[in-house]
């Protein structure tokens, strides 16, 4: 692997860094208890990255693969995990998707979420969408919200990297949240299959681990679903009548942030 791609993400983090640090630090001269709360630190610090031009930016870097996976695809009631400022909103078709189910712990996205919402028709006081504070590894708090409804689509965008314990969670979303027939998209950066760009991924993920609120970029993510075994009738086996997995178009195979695409439905 050339040496100017294994360094290639000093950009990004040098980005980060220059965009969201002057607002943290204001935001913990006026709060300094923040200090002592690493979670809600690390969040705002996230906040402020994604809001100094990160979210806009990762967002049109993949817009014709969201537009291919989703906008033909997602229908029904969808769950966004990680909804973040509710991107995947500009891809829906209006008269597939009746109900929208943001996943987004990091309440300081919300606002983005709702104006992204309205601005297509989605209302919490109509019911037609409905945010939820807790993590996508919640499946629990996400049936209680739904009052025991399975959703039709699961929709993951660059949020399986920062769940805790991905495998157990994958699995329980599939098996408790999503219906018979419905669909799991993804879009995901994921460990390289090439042994000398995933050792990269793995000598940098703790760095950029810190600094993007805990998103590993060397998780095999996509083959988590792909490999998925979920207990039916006694037995262990896939839950998956379909399953496609793909490459975004054109992608250096020397890149970092290595993406895989799928969509996998439900028996």
């Amino acid at each position: 692997m050339k040496l100017t791609n294994a360094f290639s993400i000093l950009f990004d983090l040098f980005l980060a860094l220059k965009v969201a640090t002057g607002p943290t630090l204001r935001s913990i001269l006026a709060e300094p208890t923040l200090l002592l709360r690493p979670t809600a630190l690390s969040r705002l610090y996230m906040a402020n990255i994604w809001e100094g031009g990160f979210a806009n930016g990762t967002d049109e870097g993949a817009r014709p693969v969201k537009t291919d996976l989703i906008t033909p695809n997602a229908d029904g009631t969808v769950l966004d995990l990680g909804a973040g400022h509710g991107h995947s909103i500009r891809y829906f078709d209006r008269t597939k998707v009746t109900r929208y189910v943001a996943v987004e712990p990091n309440v300081l996205m919300h606002p983005f979420i709702r104006e992204a919402a309205h601005s297509v028709g989605y209302h919490e006081s109509d019911g037609s969408m409905v945010i939820l504070t807790c993590g996508a590894e919640d499946s629990a708090s996400i049936l209680s919200a739904l009052e025991s409804q399975q959703v039709d689509t699961i929709i993951s965008v660059l949020t399986l990297c920062t769940i805790p314990h991905p495998e157990k969670t994958v699995h329980n979303l599939v098996r408790d949240v999503l219906k018979s027939g419905g669909q799991f998209l993804f879009y995901e950066h994921v460990l390289s299959p090439r042994d000398d760009v995933a050792w990269w991924q793995r000598f940098w993920a703790p760095v950029w681990q810190i600094v993007f609120d805990g998103c590993r970029m060397d998780r095999p993510s996509h083959l988590f679903l792909d490999h998925l075994q979920v207990e039916h009738d006694g037995t262990m086996s896939s839950p998956w009548k379909e399953a496609q997995c793909w490459g975004k178009p054109e992608e250096p195979e020397e890149h970092l942030f290595w993406h895989q695409v799928g969509r996998f439905v439900k028996k």
